[in-house]
Parts: structure tokens; C-alpha cells; sequence
């Protein structure tokens, strides 16, 4: 569609800066869609990539039940240690035989973080950075649950703390990022009322002595 006729010079003008200005609207935004969920794929397949190739070292090479540490660092195992084991639970070993609820809530979270990250403004690195890692953990255990009958594997023991995997480590992380985040922005970056902002009231002037007279 052309603002003028096409027969003339100037309409032929009018309709290459209508052609120009409708493909820039179209692909531009198209094009910064895609490089928005850019970031958000890197950052979840990272996630999925390292916590999936961990699991399939433990699967591989620590039986079922048994604890591993590199030679010479056995002095560590009292405190933290590399152990094989499964749950079919949440994250660190809650709320064990559901994990078919938790698949379906990996899911609607993984939905909403797609659908609202486009949203969350560039400053705000932080946020899709927190919303990446939680994405790439929700799925990287929902991965499990589907090839492994809802069992999900764990390897990371410390203390005695419930054993857990790098999936359930970017959750944490995500939520922690959340947390001090919006703790930044909503409380250390609000600025105490000063004096130029208090009511006029406090620094109207005093009426003069002649003033007072009249």
C-alpha cells in the first residue's frame, strides 16, 4: 500500500519510506524478541547442560548409594562428599511421591517465566538472570522425572544437610537473586526525604514587625 501514486516520483518516494518504515516496525521487534529470549535460552541451557552432564557422571560412575571424594581429600568427607542417590520428590528431598505434582508445576512456571520475561526491562538484569536460572533448574530435574520414572538424581551431600544437584542449586540462586534484588531496588535505592521536600509549611518566613503592625 503506497501513500501516493506510485506513478509519480514523489509517490514512489512516499511508498519506499512506507515500505522502509513498515519492514523496521515488523522485523525490528521481531528481531529484539529474539535476541531477548536469546539471553534467557543461554542461561537456561548452561543450567540444563551442566546440571544433566553431572548426573550422567554420577549415574556412571558412583553406584547407587555409595559416597565418592577425589583421593586425598577424605578428610572432607565428614562435611561434605559427592554421593549417588534419587528422590522423587522436590528439591532437596521434600515431600517424597510427588513428583508428578512438581513436573506439572515445573511447567506452568516454566509457561509464565516465558511469557513475563520479555517484560522485565534490560536494567533489570538481574531479574532475567534469577528468572533463567530458575527456568533451566525446574527443567533440568523435570527432565529427570520423565526419563527416570519420577526419580530425580541427587549427588551433592553437605553436612548433613538433604542431598541435592546443580538444578536445585540454580533455583536457590535464582530465588536468592530475587530476594536481594528487589531488597536493592525497594529499599537501599529509596531516598530519605530531604529538606527541599518537607512541607513549605516549616519554612514559610515569618511575617515582618511592620508586617505585624499593619
Amino acid at each position: 500500500m503506497c501513500l501516493s501514486s506510485p506513478t509519480r516520483a514523489g509517490g514512489r518516494i512516499l511508498c519506499i519510506h512506507w515500505y522502509n518504515l513498515r519492514t523496521s516496525i515488523l522485523y525490528g521487534g521481531r528481531l529484539n524478541s529474539i535476541l531477548t529470549y536469546l539471553n534467557l535460552f543461554l542461561t537456561t541451557s548452561i543450567v540444563i547442560g551442566l546440571d544433566q552432564f553431572t548426573k550422567a557422571l554420577v549415574r556412571a560412575h558412583i553406584p547407587l548409594g555409595h559416597t565418592w571424594l577425589p583421593q586425598g581429600w577424605e578428610w572432607l568427607e565428614p562435611y561434605a562428599r559427592f554421593v549417588h542417590w534419587y528422590n522423587t520428590g522436590a528439591a532437596f528431598g521434600m515431600f517424597q511421591g510427588f513428583g508428578w505434582v512438581f513436573t506439572i508445576l515445573a511447567f506452568v512456571v516454566a509457561a509464565l517465566i516465558i511469557y513475563y520475561y520479555p517484560q522485565v526491562h534490560p536494567e533489570d538484569w538481574w531479574l532475567r538472570l534469577a528468572m533463567g536460572l530458575q527456568l533451566g533448574g525446574a527443567l533440568g530435574n523435570v527432565i529427570d522425572r520423565l526419563i527416570f520414572n519420577g526419580r530425580v538424581t541427587d549427588f551433592i551431600s553437605v553436612g548433613a544437610f538433604p542431598v541435592f544437584n546443580v538444578a536445585d542449586s540454580s533455583i536457590t540462586i535464582g530465588v536468592l537473586i530475587l530476594l536481594l534484588g528487589v531488597w536493592y531496588k525497594e529499599i537501599l535505592l529509596q531516598k530519605p526525604v530531604s529538606a527541599e521536600t518537607k512541607p513549605t509549611e516549616e519554612h514559610s518566613p515569618q511575617p515582618s514587625a511592620e508586617e505585624t503592625r499593619e
